[in-house]
């Protein structure tokens, strides 16, 4: 079958879909579409008050359609194979598809609807029939092959060079060398694939809109904090409880509790309710879609010969192989436990003074801790949340950023947002020219997926000359605010707000001359780097005299309590390490499978930690049937990236403290420069030697963490 019957048949399927599927939406013409022509609006952003759900699926055809075209010119142009018209035009391509696909998949994260999830599940097969259409075209990766074997004696800069690589490293991890009916059945694995991607993160979303525990007596509160208590009363309110208090499994939701509240029962309720979503034996149950996906994932990597998932995934990393990652886990691992261990002896000592003989299970740990904390530092979080309101704290990381690296920051009023929660701002290099466009979406929702991530609404590249600068989008799900007070964070949020405008500063900063290069489009081993360094400051004396103002009186936070914060930060980093890296070896351990027989999803989870000696305490940080990291959003065999990449973090920041100044502006600019800046045009481990002098020292992250 020829490439224009199939791009006319995907075009005809995707009619029928919306002429049957989207019948109660209301026709519109393509002068009314807003995806069909580059945004008329202010920096370029998407016109997201012009954008309805109708206009989704016709953009999805047209933006296929141009992408297919675009990419039949290059592959069936007569001229000889070159950089130019081929590696490099193809980093052209699909800039219509881009400009739907960014926009549609961050909302359908941020603030998805029944029609969304709809056209999720109808386009997801056809986009990915257009991806493997595009990766396994003979007559494209000839010419691409041919550009890559010519490579050396092209007199291509080190930046042409790298996307020469790694296109086509793309080509053949997409399956450009398989034969053809290996390529068959590839192209039904990815489809399949997709849809159960969708699938697993609707279950889990599913799963916690359901969940509602509603309180109608003020005993059940005891010890929750006034601020707790006031935003359970309005979730209460919206859902139409008026006058009672209302806790769900949304971590902002139900975490406080867990902090706070002496009623064990409702933790135990709480604890239990989150670590059983998509597990719950209901509709929305995930441990046969987990198992539809292991089965396809390990069938995807043996036909790319490769044992495992793990195997070939990693091929494409730092750490190069899982072993190199189960060895640094496993590195951190054994001082994490045992440090988790002191600390679970000294939290059940509490108990027993308590005299009520309860043993310590997963639903006291952050009451006690809270209590712990209480004794060992004479520090509490409710004496901190009054001082992290959360337009100062976003103020205090506009003014780290302002203070390593001169940028500004521009509130910019009247823009088209898709919340009214959301605000705009623009980004100021240090020479006052414009680098970006920076959109903060902090507040849970109704259709917001749990976590907190950052998107490029659109990437940063060189077209003709011009540099064209990025939209970054900020999403969380931190503290809401109430009637009669404003967001107030706890730690853990601060933390959250500064790990994703880490994020923000790598997309903000790019300075690549292809898309396909750009920040942070770099090994998923590395890209947490640059969003887990920014952590190391915000708690720092400097930066914390920036924003923790008292939200009543205008206050800055006393001296005396900002050294207690310096003296607790390895308070409960057992805990902390081992629930992350618990669930990074279950990650690994799926992915380290070479059958595709079933399994017992709670059976090998089980064994899993049980091989690694979690005590019951403590669960991984995700269980199984909702780790959306490994089974949605492309974590897979990867999450233990968040502990390869604080080994890059810590030993980053102490380049910063080797100076005697945390915020020297020589080192900010030699980080931005060799890492913020660079993207994907060098491999990772060549961009943090040139800023570092050497290798990263795993020595930092320990002591960091109080575990040497």
């Amino acid at each position: 079958m020829s490439r224009q019957i199939t791009i006319a048949l995907i075009a005809i399927s995707i009619i029928g879909i919306m002429n049957t599927s989207c019948n109660n939406t209301n026709d519109t013409s393509v002068a009314d579409n807003p995806f069909f022509e580059v945004y008329n609006t202010p920096y370029g952003v998407p016109p997201f008050d012009q954008i309805r759900d109708e206009h989704y699926l016709p953009a999805f055809i047209e933006g296929i359609r141009r992408d297919s075209i675009e990419i039949e010119a290059i592959a069936y142009n007569i001229e000889e194979p070159t950089f130019e018209n081929t590696i490099a035009a193809l980093d052209t391509t699909g800039r219509m598809l881009n400009r739907v696909e960014a926009v549609f998949f961050n909302l359908q994260s941020a603030k998805t609807n029944a029609v969304m999830d709809s056209i999720a599940e109808q386009i997801m097969p056809l986009i990915t029939e257009h991806e493997d259409n595009t990766l396994l075209n003979e007559q494209l990766f000839s010419r691409v092959k041919t550009v890559y074997d010519r490579r050396e004696s092209l007199g291509l800069t080190p930046e042409q060079l790298r996307l020469t690589e790694e296109t086509y490293k793309t080509f053949v991890r997409s399956g450009a060398e398989l034969n053809e009916d290996q390529k068959n059945r590839l192209r039904e694995i990815n489809k399949q694939l997709g849809l159960l991607d969708l699938k697993f993160a609707a279950n889990v979303m599913a799963d916690v809109k359901a969940y509602q525990r509603f309180v109608t007596d003020t005993a059940e509160l005891a010890g929750l904090p006034e601020s707790v208590r006031e935003a359970a009363a309005l979730d209460a309110k919206e859902a139409g409880h008026e006058g009672e208090w209302l806790f769900t499994a949304k971590k902002s939701s139900f975490i406080p509790v867990l902090q706070y509240s002496s009623n064990r029962t409702l933790r135990r309720e709480l604890l239990t309710a989150y670590s059983l979503l998509g597990n719950n034996g209901n509709d929305n149950d995930n441990k046969q879609v987990i198992n539809q996906i292991m089965k396809l994932r390990v069938e995807k990597a043996q036909l790319f010969g490769f044992k495992t998932p793990a195997a070939y995934i990693l091929d494409d990393t730092m750490a190069k192989t899982p072993e190199a990652a189960y060895d640094l886990l496993m590195k951190v691992w054994q001082p994490a436990l045992n440090q988790a261990k002191k600390e679970a002896a000294m939290l059940q000592t509490i108990m027993n003074e308590e005299g009520r003989g309860e043993k310590l299970e997963a639903w006291d740990w952050w009451y006690y801790a809270e209590k712990l904390r209480k004794q060992q530092y004479d520090l509490n979080e409710d004496q901190l949340t009054p001082y992290f309101e959360i337009n100062n704290v976003r103020q205090g990381v506009f003014g780290l950023a302002t203070r390593l690296y001169g940028l500004q920051f521009k509130k910019l009023e009247n823009m088209p947002v898709y919340d009214k929660d959301v605000e705009v701002f623009e980004v100021l290099d240090h020479d006052s020219t414009h680098l970006g466009i920076l959109y903060t979406d902090y507040y849970p929702r109704d259709g917001k997926r749990a976590g907190a991530w950052m998107e490029n609404i659109s990437r940063q590249y060189n077209e003709n000359g011009c540099d064209i600068r990025p939209v970054i989008i900020n999403v969380g799900n931190l503290t809401k605010p109430t009637a009669d007070k404003p967001s107030l964070l706890t730690m853990d949020d601060v933390e959250t707000l500064f790990h994703e405008f880490g994020h923000a500063l790598h997309g903000l900063m790019s300075r690549v001359n292809y898309a396909r290069l750009c920040s942070p489009n770099v090994s998923r081993d590395f890209v947490e780097m640059p969003s887990q360094v920014m952590e190391n400051w915000c708690f720092t004396p400097e930066v914390m005299s920036t924003y923790a103002f008292h939200y009543k009186t205008g206050e800055l936070m006393p001296d005396s309590l900002i050294e207690k914060i310096q003296h607790s930060r390895t308070f409960n980093q057992g805990f902390i390490t081992t629930e992350l890296i618990a669930a990074s070896i279950l990650d690994m351990d799926y992915h380290m499978r070479s059958t595709m027989d079933d399994i017992d999803v709670e059976a090998f989870e089980a064994a899993s930690m049980k091989r690694i000696g979690l005590i019951p305490e403590i669960l991984p940080r995700y269980r199984s049937t909702y780790f959306n990291h490994i089974f949605t959003t492309g974590y897979e065999a990867g999450y233990y990236s968040y502990t390869w990449s604080a080994v890059y973090d810590a030993d980053a920041f102490a380049a910063f403290q080797e100076t005697g100044d945390v915020l020297n502006p020589e080192m900010a600019d030699k980080f931005r420069k060799n890492i913020l800046e660079r993207g994907n045009t060098l491999e990772p481990m060549q961009l943090y030697k040139d800023f570092r002098g050497r290798d990263a020292d795993p020595a930092f992250l320990l002591k960091r963490k109080g575990f040497n």
